[in-house]
């Protein structure tokens, strides 16, 4: 839980109107925590273009007006499937700067305030794709980044007293994934197939990884990813 404060400590969220997101949102509220959301829509956000570095960049001047921001979820994130062969470099270039330079950006901007502070979370939103998976040339890549990203801010902030951690969803029942695989397909039970829990997971499943990250007493665990993927990461992972 937060430490105890006269206001409410934020946690910056980018991506934070729909799915995965809005469940972290939510989470977070229920946590104590008051959510600063950076995305594209939604009525409680500061809309930028986290794909644009100076959209972004006014989003969070505006973010950290008020006073620094000690904990920061990196879930903005966008797939562009094709394989190997047929990834366009303007699509590769586009999932970089969304899922990828967009948590760098962010990560910068917040850190001088988590430095001063003595204190930081940081979790990055990769995804089991990291590992691999086909028609996800770009979208692995950049998952892997974050990966390799978080575990470099380990190394680094440390000493400050911020904790940098990945969460690697598995496949989540978000909307967006019920409209491409309904729920009576033979397609989607395959998938649900393959998970050792024989289930989907839930926003909420992603969102209770990310609460207990961000928890000030979890200052003991960096540079870690949690795969939150019914253990899908154990046993087949061709989903």
């Amino acid at each position: 839980m937060p430490t105890s404060t006269s206001h409410a400590q934020r946690v910056l969220i980018t991506g934070g109107s729909h799915g995965i997101g809005a469940a972290i949102v939510a989470r977070c509220r229920e946590d104590g925590y008051e959510p600063v959301i950076l995305d594209r829509e939604g009525d409680q956000a500061i809309h930028c273009d986290l794909a644009d570095p100076d959209s972004t960049a006014a989003a969070l001047d505006r973010a950290i007006a008020s006073g620094p921001i000690t904990r920061l979820v990196n879930n903005v994130g966008a797939v562009f499937p094709h394989s190997v062969e047929d990834q366009t470099l303007q699509e590769f270039d586009a999932a970089v700067a969304l899922n990828l330079r967009s948590a760098l950006q962010c990560t910068q901007a917040l850190l001088p305030g988590m430095r001063n502070a003595g204190f930081g979370r940081i979790v990055s939103m990769s995804s089991r794709a990291a590992l691999g998976k086909e028609h996800r040339a770009a979208y692995a890549a950049t998952k892997a980044g974050l990966i390799g990203l978080t575990r470099v801010l380990a190394l680094e902030e440390g000493e400050h007293g911020v904790t940098a951690n990945a969460v690697g969803p598995g496949p989540i029942a978000t909307d967006l994934f019920r409209n491409a695989n309904p729920t009576d397909s033979p397609k989607t039970q395959a998938i649900i197939d393959t998970v050792p829990v024989q289930r989907m997971g839930t926003p909420d499943d992603v969102a209770h990884a990310v609460s207990y990250l961000l928890d000030a007493r979890c200052g003991f665990v960096t540079g870690q990813t949690l795969y939150v993927c019914g253990g899908l990461t154990v046993g087949r992972a061709d989903v």
